[in-house]
């Protein structure tokens, strides 16, 4: 799984990582993401117009979205900066390293 997520099985390392926030915004990007299975997704959704289950089981749903809001924060700050959220989402501290001032997540 670990190979996967990082880009290893098929030799691509690119990912494209986003914060949606506002009301019902993980329901609304779960609605649009569609089922995990790609078999058991709307076929209107992502995972049901572009996943798929590899013959060796592995399913390539194409997408991620946060479970509930604790996962969203704990993975929103394992991915950004502060700096990069245009938004206060989660408290920060500022933080000197070697002369250098930038921002942490508290």
């Amino acid at each position: 799984m670990i190979k996967y997520l990082q880009g290893e099985l098929h030799d691509r390392r690119k990912v494209m990582a986003l914060v949606y926030w506002g009301k019902n915004a993980i329901t609304k990007c779960r609605e649009l993401a569609g089922a995990t299975n790609p078999e058991e997704a709307d076929p209107t959704s992502i995972r049901g117009s572009y996943g798929r289950i590899t013959t060796s089981g592995i399913y390539e749903n194409v997408v991620h979205v946060s479970s509930d809001p604790n996962d969203a924060e704990r993975e929103i700050k394992l991915w950004f900066k502060p700096e990069e959220i245009i938004v206060d989402l989660y408290p920060v501290k500022d933080n000197t390293e070697k002369e250098c001032r930038h921002k942490i997540w508290a």
